[in-house]
């Protein structure tokens, strides 16, 4: 004998799957970029502060490592690990040794602006001492959107995406 209470049909199979999968999950790893500057990572991420509004949450210098870490006398006051947070998201990055560093390319930090005004007054501040590579303007796929290179040598995309 079956009893009603305890034998699900598929139908309810998947509605209660459906209802476990849209339950918010506890984020377990989250992805961050992690930039490497040659040599402006302090002004860069104080530029971004200025402009973006970031937050600097972390600033370590090569000069707080331990005493038996190697590091040279110009690179003393370079920044060794920083982080900043834009609007909740994480940004990693330091001063790479000169002889290490390489010039950004393959990607681009995304910055998603509501409002295009807003996103095309931040667009222009990025790129301000930088180079445009797409200037601002209204596409098929977004009320406004433009790719950049910032003076500190960060590929950029500003957008400002059609409503939902």
């Amino acid at each position: 004998m079956m009893r009603d209470d305890v034998v699900m049909g598929r139908a309810d199979q998947r509605e209660l799957a459906d209802e476990r999968q849209s339950q918010p999950k506890e984020q377990t790893m989250q992805v961050d970029p992690y930039l490497h500057y040659d040599g402006n990572c302090e002004a860069a991420f104080k530029f971004y502060e200025k402009e973006l509004g970031a937050k600097i949450e972390m600033m370590m210098r090569y000069a707080d490592a331990p005493p038996d870490m190697p590091t040279t006398p110009e690179s003393k006051n370079k920044i060794m690990h920083g982080r900043i947070s834009i609007d909740g998201a994480v940004v990693m990055g330091s001063d790479s040794p000169p002889a290490h560093f390489h010039k950004p390319a393959g990607f681009a930090l995304t910055l998603t602006v509501n409002d295009p005004a807003e996103a095309e007054r931040r667009f222009n501040a990025l790129c301000k001492g930088g180079a445009v590579n797409m200037p601002w303007a209204k596409t098929f796929f977004a009320k406004g959107f433009g790719m950049g290179v910032d003076q500190f040598g960060i590929p950029w995309m500003v957008i400002a995406p059609m409503e939902h």
